[in-house]
């Protein structure tokens, strides 16, 4: 599970001080779950995907995890811009001790990347990157997947393939989307919460959850 405990995050900002992203949240993430996080463009969607992985540290509070959480789908976290599609899965195949070959077969054959593979990811569209990040994670196995509106980059076919390989992925995963489009959150979570101006608030409902999302 991934445990949070009283986790605040706040940044300096010059002329205005400290801009609070997240005040005293405290949830568990167990095996299983599958929550949706609805916040707008700047709510701090992104900076709560970083604190989960631990890219990024609370100011205060603690995250405990205690499953293997996959990094945040289409941040680029983990990835080397000089460094060719190919050379990037066979790097992150010597970190998770698997067998890079394997691993960049497996990554060319779902991001379909053609040519591309063999060329720097700094020569890549945010498409592009996108589904060379969504074929890493998704080649690999987690107890937990940190996934955003990446599952939507594509044409209706890529889309469809990659709800259709994530679905198989939870059924023995947890899942934590984050998204600002309600029906990207009911496609694929069980319950959901709310960022909004630094305090997360959860619903058992999803239903109730869209409804007073939309009404902000």
């Amino acid at each position: 599970m991934i445990l949070a405990e009283g986790v605040s995050k706040f940044y300096q900002v010059r002329g205005v001080g400290r801009r609070w992203i997240l005040r005293d949240a405290t949830f568990v993430i167990r095996p299983g779950d599958r929550l949706g996080v609805l916040g707008r463009n700047g709510a701090g969607k992104s900076t709560l995907m970083r604190l989960l992985s631990g890219v990024e540290f609370p100011n205060v509070g603690r995250i405990e995890r205690r499953m293997s959480v996959s990094w945040p789908l289409a941040h680029g976290i983990g990835v080397h811009h000089a460094l060719t599609g190919s050379d990037n899965a066979r790097f992150v195949a010597r970190i998770y001790d698997l067998d890079p070959e394997e691993l960049v077969e497996r990554v060319d054959e779902f991001a379909e990347l053609g040519d591309y593979m063999d060329m720097p990811i700094g020569t890549y569209s945010a498409g592009m990157m996108s589904r060379l990040l969504l074929g890493l994670s998704l080649a690999m196995d987690f107890e937990c997947y940190l996934i955003d509106e990446a599952t939507s980059v594509g044409d209706h076919r890529f889309i469809e393939r990659t709800q259709q390989r994530l679905e198989n992925k939870l059924q023995d995963s947890a899942l934590v989307l984050v998204s600002h489009t309600p029906n990207h959150v009911r496609t694929f979570c069980r319950t959901a919460a709310i960022l909004h101006d630094g305090f997360l608030t959860f619903f058992e409902d999803l239903d109730e959850a869209i409804a007073t999302y939309e009404s902000l």
